[in-house]
């Protein structure tokens, strides 16, 4: 071989690390914020990846995704958000949070976000409208709020004889806590039951809490759809279980863990959509272009085996409308 062509092909050679790692530099990065864990998101996260699949996208081959995980602590979500903005993602994923929403969306206005989370959108100032969103956000509304006065109705018809019910919720995620307040109010005022709020933030603080229902007393539990307590849902199971007190959850993974019952929406369609979202604006489609989506799927799951050891009975009429009961 001559030497000019030795070098030629040595040169070659040297090249394609450096165009390797100049095309790894030039793919979409896709910064991804949750409230919870890697962990307790596993399977919906493989919803999400089937939704940026669906539009051409997989993660490592295409598209890059850095994620940051707020392991139940609304005060580390603007932190986050601003380590994103500083890495300069291609667009910004809050999947389940809405102070990360409203983080992201005060921190930038030309990335777009892909939102997904509980409370009207348009009601905390995230969009303008669902239907032609303004700026640069768009997602999926998961109507958590909004049901939670007939998840409270569900309760009454599990307890009829409640005449006070303890309302958990979270105060470090206030527009929420709002949103959802103001919804179980008005059906508590319907439904003539007394609402004893009890806030917790922390894990010591759900505990006293439980420990505190015994002598208020408290006939049942409505545990507020907040992230926080999704991130904590196997101890509260537990204290519930230990307390003897009825409860309900946003989320069916407190039944599947021995909670008593669940209404909520049906999370893995939701967080598809939002991958499939995610995809179309990496494919040059603006936020204020597609809607925002309504989730369809509210299911009620209840679990027969807690309530044979509560002593609980279910009436028929709502074993009939049970999305899925668990013996």
């Amino acid at each position: 071989m001559k030497r000019r062509e030795f070098m030629t092909l040595l040169g070659g050679a040297s090249a394609w690390p450096l165009a390797a790692r100049a095309q790894q530099s030039a793919m979409p990065v896709i910064g991804f914020i949750h409230l919870t864990s890697r962990e307790q998101t596993r399977d919906y996260l493989a919803a999400f990846h089937q939704g940026l699949g669906d539009t051409g996208y997989v993660e490592g081959r295409n598209v890059a995704i850095e994620y940051r995980w707020g392991q139940g602590q609304n005060d580390r979500l603007p932190m986050l958000v601003a380590e994103l903005v500083r890495r300069q993602v291609t667009v910004f994923v809050t999947l389940e949070s809405t102070l990360a929403a409203l983080a992201a969306k005060a921190a930038t206005q030309t990335i777009p976000i892909v939102f997904m989370q509980g409370a009207d959108p348009v009601r905390i100032g995230l969009v303008g409208s669902l239907n032609r969103p303004d700026g640069n956000l768009t997602g999926v509304n998961l109507f958590l709020a909004e049901v939670a006065g007939r998840r409270l109705q569900f309760l009454l018809e599990t307890v009829p004889s409640a005449n006070s019910i303890a309302y958990l919720r979270n105060p470090t995620n206030p527009i929420y806590a709002e949103s959802e307040t103001k919804e179980v109010e008005d059906a508590a005022r319907v439904l003539g039951v007394r609402l004893l709020w009890t806030n917790a933030s922390r894990l010591s603080e759900i505990e006293t809490a439980f420990a505190n229902f015994a002598h208020q007393p408290v006939d049942a539990v409505f545990v507020s759809a907040d992230g926080f307590f999704l991130t904590n849902s196997d101890h509260i199971v537990a204290l519930a279980a230990r307390h003897a007190v009825p409860a309900i959850y946003g989320w069916r993974q407190a039944v599947e863990l021995g909670g008593l019952m669940s209404y909520g929406t049906r999370f893995p369609d939701a967080w598809r959509q939002a991958g499939v979202y995610t995809g179309r604006i990496l494919k040059g489609e603006k936020p204020a272009d597609l809607p925002v989506q309504q989730v369809t799927k509210i299911e009620l799951v209840i679990n027969l085996k807690t309530a044979k050891t509560l002593g609980t009975t279910f009436p028929l009429s709502l074993l009939g409308r049970a999305d899925e009961v668990i013996e």
